[in-house]
């Protein structure tokens, strides 16, 4: 009977042992070539570590946001952003060498099928499920947002195109969001999103080119939901009359496709540049995690993420702070809108808060003043031994928010991957030909922005 056993055991630790070293053998291997890249590759590891540990292990639903101020806090609810992004880390899990590519498929093969099973709106879905069992969350109302799903839509593009097998559950999920649904004919414009407990569009719209719902405007128009003029109905910047904004911009009329949109510029310290909403990072920057605005858009959209990447650094010299970085991020035991102000068409307010996020989101722009900076925030204590980067350090008291939001570790980690791996995230989305098909309109736009 020992006998017995001993055999079992020895079985056992065989078969475990092969299993590992299979997994481990099929992983990518990323040789750093200096300290940056060291230290970027360890921050990747314990983001991606992150997504591992709050991911339930039926549904393949991220947690929204986890807390440690003092006992550990999970928020056991999703939204379609927050699945793109673990759909994003593990292609960076991949990518970066963290896990195999058929464990990283095995996993969102999870997540596709509950996806498939959850209760959607004219194929598109509403904010906020449990992660436990991808039912609705309907205490915070019952709302579909273009920009979260357009989310999704991209990260089920990524997956689809990088994942041998998987487009087969990807492009069914892709094809019912209609978009057409939340589109305005008559301005040009998406909706905010759609009330189903008041049966009613959005009185609002995302009117602005430069703000994160553009992902959804140029996948909406990849998929043919919306016509290609409504890239050309959004606004650069309001027009000189709208005298509210927070500066008036100087610019001149343009024809693209015999329509005339106004070039509208802003100027701060001899940077010019078009205007997010908020002057925040997430606005001007998360959408170029997956289109190549860098690089197709050289006189326009890549050359305005630049320019606000140079004035969110500048704000904070001219201004006298330890560090820069702003965008919206939790702040203890809530979330916050943070910006640099001067960038923003009505910018939110500057409260010293500052997010890493938005250092990441800037890596293939400023690598090396965005090194720096990441080296202050872990002098300020914003740096978390099992998941990296915490979401925020208040400059004006020292706070530190020791939260962690699977949108904002989403965005780190992705960002890395296309630091260090090439843009290959923007690779795969424009595979596909909903990513393809729009190129043109990146690539013809001048925004008369150059120094």
């Amino acid at each position: 009977m020992k006998k017995l056993l001993g055999l079992l055991l020895i079985s056992v630790l065989v078969v475990a042992y092969v299993l590992y070293f299979t997994s481990t053998s099929e992983r990518t291997s990323v040789q750093p070539k200096n300290e940056m890249e060291t230290e970027l590759l360890e921050t990747a590891e314990k983001t991606f570590r992150f997504f591992e540990d709050y991911t339930d292990p039926e549904t393949g639903l991220t947690m929204d946001r986890v807390d440690f101020e003092q006992d550990e806090n999970k928020a056991e609810h999703t939204s379609p952003t927050n699945i793109a992004m673990y759909m994003l880390g593990m292609v960076s899990g991949v990518e970066l060498g963290f896990i195999s590519k058929k464990e990283a498929k095995q996993n969102l093969e999870k997540t596709l099928r509950t996806l498939s099973e959850m209760e959607t709106w004219n194929g598109l879905y509403y904010n906020w499920y449990f992660t436990k069992d991808g039912t609705q969350k309907t205490d915070w109302g019952q709302f579909i947002s273009s920009v979260d799903n357009g989310w999704l839509t991209a990260g089920l593009i990524v997956t689809g195109q990088y994942f041998d097998g998987l487009k087969e559950l990807t492009d069914p999920l892709v094809e019912q969001m209609d978009y057409s649904t939340l589109y305005d004919s008559s301005v040009g414009h998406l909706h905010g999103g759609y009330d189903k407990e008041q049966e009613s569009l959005t009185p609002h719209h995302y009117g602005m080119l430069y703000t994160e719902p553009r992902v959804a405007s140029y996948l909406a128009i990849g998929k043919g939901d919306v016509p290609e003029e409504h890239w050309w109905k959004l606004y650069r910047t309001f027009p000189p009359e709208f005298d509210w904004q927070s500066q008036i911009p100087t610019g001149a009329m343009k024809d693209y496709d015999g329509i005339n949109v106004f070039q509208g510029i802003y100027e701060y310290e001899g940077i010019n540049y078009v205007p997010s909403w908020g002057g925040s990072m997430f606005e001007a920057l998360m959408p170029s995690l997956v289109i190549k605005e860098n690089e197709l858009g050289v006189n326009a959209l890549g050359l305005n993420n630049l320019q606000h990447v140079k004035g969110q650094i500048r704000y904070a010299e001219v201004n006298e702070l330890d560090a820069w970085g702003f965008s919206p991020a939790a702040i203890r035991n809530n979330y916050g809108e943070f910006g640099a102000p001067v960038l923003g068409t009505e910018g939110y307010e500057d409260k010293g808060v500052v997010t890493p996020h938005a250092s990441f989101l800037a890596l293939e722009h400023a690598p090396e003043e965005v090194y720096d900076n990441l080296k202050k925030l872990k002098d300020m204590g914003v740096y978390g031994k099992d998941y990296g980067y915490y979401d925020t350090v208040n400059l004006q008291n020292g706070e530190v928010a020791h939260s962690y939001l699977s949108l904002d570790q989403g965005m780190i980690l992705a960002s890395i991957t296309n630091y260090l791996k090439k843009g290959v995230i923007r690779e795969y989305f424009h595979q596909d030909p909903i990513g393809e098909s729009p190129e043109h309109l990146l690539e013809m736009e001048d925004f008369e922005i150059k120094d």
